[in-house]
């Protein structure tokens, strides 16, 4: 039997980034919240060990458990898609806070060039640079950089971000809320290289904070131990911005939001009388299996965008991409992320086990189109950096090309090398294409008899070109930073599923200015029905040079205007 509750008039979906800024927002407005969260409850008390590498780095304790939920792979249509039966690739978030829990900190916006690639490329360099007959699919994303920045401000404030201005990238309405972190000795390396060679250094922009400082909601954030254990781990001293010790714990102030766990989404509900809307979604207790029906006058998926997707797919709401005709919205434009980067080994020896997740020097030159793509053979490029996230023992053996990749050799160079190698990365944006998207698997489920969601996927030529050439760049620089000896990453050839790469996955809930060729509008409602809303990375229609966070923060806040707005007006949002 399905019980069905108190009506509330809004239901969150995921209580991560997403769901906890539209939680604080429209408690803040009176409106009454329902945050539905799968996973369990959990907060900086219940993190025990939690500086064990073996524990949360390489067996992924805060991690999704895959038994139970995961995506099927393939890199086209022709292949059979197969399960990802480990975290692999990227690491899916759980619980409470989602995968904010345990990110780096490295909190970039997107560049202007990202939200109208489309028209300033045609502008710039003519409509073939866009290789439309290729089968890419570049698409302005229906706001501006400058329509966002007021938004990019608000979750800076609210996350207390450290950072300096960046001469390359958008024009702010005010500085970072706090200083930059400490600059340790390699970053001045790399600044003093990056200065000799007339390139942008600037202290990447860090949710690591320099100082302790206090929100505009109250919550307090601790300063920056350096201890480095920040990505693939909870912050056990609050120093690193997460949902839980921010935007969640605003909403908890309210008597208007009640939190959920153990809820388990399987299918947002359609109005039966009104084609135009959703009356709520279906979930199921986790512990006990019951099953319920949350009513609702507006529903946010904010959820990572393989759930947000899935949902909406087996919801049977919006058209599914089609890659032989073009048609259909949904699953289109999935992206990853590439990384063409260099690693430099030096006589001399560093202190590379301390420091925290975005610890680090960065430059924009070559990312976007910041420089010039006229006899290049793709467009955008990547941000290039020096991060001190601190070299963890177990999963931290630098060694030259060629080194064997076990025995006696292996040991000797692993130790000598430990403090003596420095890297550099290119993180590269990703090309939309015809060939990458989302699409719902006909033969595997999940624990709860839903399909589960088919990833096609694989590196574009353009792809393949910008890491490259981002890797090549990488290499200059530790030539100028006197490495002896310096390894170009490999060049691409086929996406693997298997080795970690970055959980930044994007696309296949995009938005835009068009419903034919993106599924929500500038304020992330949905093309078909107006009181539903679609939040996260999922909404970009490519990936950037870039950590996804501070976007999909911003992305958020314009949202939560969005749906207080709708709950007093209703229709569509322009």
């Amino acid at each position: 039997m399905v019980t069905t509750l108190d009506k509330v008039d809004v239901v969150t979906v995921g209580v991560g980034w997403t769901g906890g800024i539209i939680a604080a927002e429209a408690t803040k407005a009176g409106l009454t919240v329902m945050g539905l969260e799968r996973g369990k409850k959990r907060g900086t008390a219940d993190y025990q060990h939690v500086h064990d590498e073996l524990k949360y780095a390489v067996r992924y304790e805060l991690m999704q458990d895959i038994a139970k939920e995961t995506i099927t792979f393939r890199n086209n249509k022709d292949q059979k898609a197969l399960p990802m039966r480990q975290q692999g690739s990227f690491l899916l978030g759980d619980n409470l806070g989602g995968a904010g829990t345990h990110w780096n900190g490295q909190t970039w916006r997107f560049l202007p060039y990202d939200f109208e690639i489309k028209s300033m490329t045609e502008e710039r360099y003519g409509k073939e640079k866009l290789q439309e007959d290729d089968g890419y699919q570049f698409e302005d994303w229906g706001i501006t950089y400058d329509e966002l920045e007021p938004y990019f401000n608000t979750f800076e404030k609210t996350a207390g971000i450290s950072g300096e201005d960046n001469p390359l990238g958008g024009k702010r309405s005010e500085s970072y809320p706090t200083p930059p972190m400490l600059k340790s000795r390699m970053l001045r390396m790399f600044e003093e290289a990056a200065n000799n060679m007339e390139l942008n250094p600037i202290m990447m922009p860090s949710a690591n904070l320099s100082q302790q400082y206090e929100n505009p909601d109250g919550e307090t954030i601790n300063a920056c131990q350096y201890c480095a254990f920040c990505e693939r781990f909870a912050c056990e001293f609050d120093a690193k911005a997460t949902p839980e010790i921010t935007v969640i714990k605003t909403a908890q102030k309210s008597d208007n939001f009640t939190l959920r766990t153990h809820a388990n989404v399987v299918e947002i509900i359609t109005d039966e009388d009104d084609d135009t809307k959703v009356s709520g979604v279906k979930f199921v207790d986790t512990l006990t299996g019951e099953e319920f029906i949350q009513p609702a006058e507006i529903v946010a998926l904010t959820s990572y965008i393989f759930n947000n997707y899935k949902l909406l797919a087996v919801s049977d709401i919006g058209e599914q991409y089609d890659p032989e005709t073009g048609k259909g919205s949904l699953g289109r434009n999935y992206c990853y992320q590439i990384f063409g980067g260099a690693t430099g080994f030096f006589e001399e020896q560093f202190n590379t086990f301390m420091g925290a997740g975005a610890l680090g020097m960065a430059l924009d030159d070559y990312n976007g189109d910041n420089f010039d793509h006229e006899d290049l053979d793709f467009l955008h490029g990547g941000n290039m950096a020096i991060t001190q996230t601190g070299a963890r023992p177990i999963l931290s053996n630098p060694v030259k090309s060629g080194t064997a990749s076990w025995g006696e050799e292996f040991k000797e160079e692993s130790i000598k090398n430990y403090t003596r190698v420095l890297s550099v990365s290119g993180q590269g944006a990703t090309s939309p294409h015809k060939d990458n998207y989302l699409s719902m698997d006909t033969e595997y489920k999940d624990a709860f008899n839903v399909p589960l969601v088919q990833l096609t996927y694989n590196f574009t030529d353009q792809d393949r070109a910008r890491q490259k050439y981002l890797a090549e760049r990488a290499g200059e620089i530790l030539e100028e930073m006197g490495a002896s000896h310096v390894d170009l990453s490999a060049e691409l050839t086929d996406y693997n599923i298997a080795p970690y790469q970055s959980t930044h996955n994007t696309g296949g809930t995009t938005m835009g200015a068009d419903p034919e060729t993106s599924v929500v509008n500038n304020y992330l409602q949905h093309w078909d029905r107006d009181n539903l809303f679609v939040v996260g990375a999922g909404n970009f229609q490519h990936n950037s040079g870039y950590n996804p966070t501070a976007t999909v923060g911003a992305l958020a806040y314009r949202c939560a205007d969005g749906i207080i707005k709708y709950a007093e007006d209703g229709g569509r949002l322009e």
